[in-house]
């Protein structure tokens, strides 16, 4: 199991510090959401605060757009080479021309669905994408309850990529915690996105290991 810090709950007074003890900790990936105020009820972050993340960060990025206009954001976000980033299939026209377009780049393309789209969206598409990430609450806001529907959601998107022999992650955004991350992980998730659960804890590692079920 990996994991994926999300620093929208992160410290943004003492970023640079928060950084570097997630990593000293144990993440995998940091979760970076970047979300343009109109996709999303949210105005997060640019490319300039991710630079500085990136600078202070020695585990890969991991970039989730919530955004309309998804192509302008993919290229501001492209420069700094992060390890994923991922779009919403809700909101886009083309998905498949921008998933080439993020490969060709050297970055690894990813596709999001919010808890209300289904996994068959994806039946043509899931052979093209390194990454599938399920919302697991609605997006925009974090420290949301988790929705435990998509403990099912999961297990259908295991028996599609295992259909298409597909070689994607499956990674799951919202509500994770260390109570439902064995739940998770049975139903098929690769990457688990904890946020307020990490970096409200009295330690980042025990959090990490909790969910990374390592006891």
């Amino acid at each position: 199991m990996y994991v994926a810090p999300s620093i929208l709950s992160a410290d943004f007074g003492n970023l640079d510090a928060e950084i570097k003890a997630i990593c000293e900790a144990g993440c995998d990936l940091i979760h970076v959401d970047v979300m343009d105020g109109h996709f999303v009820p949210n105005l997060t972050i640019g490319p300039l605060v991710v630079k500085a993340v990136a600078k202070a960060a020695t585990k890969p990025l991991d970039i989730h757009l919530m955004v309309q206009n998804n192509t302008f954001f993919v290229d501001l976000f492209l420069p700094l080479k992060p390890k994923f980033i991922t779009f919403h299939i809700e909101e886009e026209k083309h998905p498949l021309r921008l998933i080439d377009h993020i490969r060709q780049n050297g970055v690894s393309p990813g596709i999001v669905l919010n808890p209300h789209t289904p996994i068959s969206s994806l039946e043509y598409i899931i052979k093209e994408v390194d990454m599938v990430l399920l919302m697991s609450v609605n997006p925009g806001f974090g420290g949301q309850k988790f929705i435990p529907d998509v403990v099912e959601k999961i297990k259908l998107l295991r028996e599609l990529i295992d259909k298409k022999n597909a070689k994607c992650l499956i990674e799951v955004d919202g509500g994770v915690n260390g109570l439902n991350a064995p739940d998770l992980e049975e139903a098929g998730a690769d990457v688990l996105v904890a946020g307020n659960y990490i970096f409200s804890s009295n330690s980042y590692a025990e959090a990490i290991r909790a969910i990374k079920l390592e006891f």
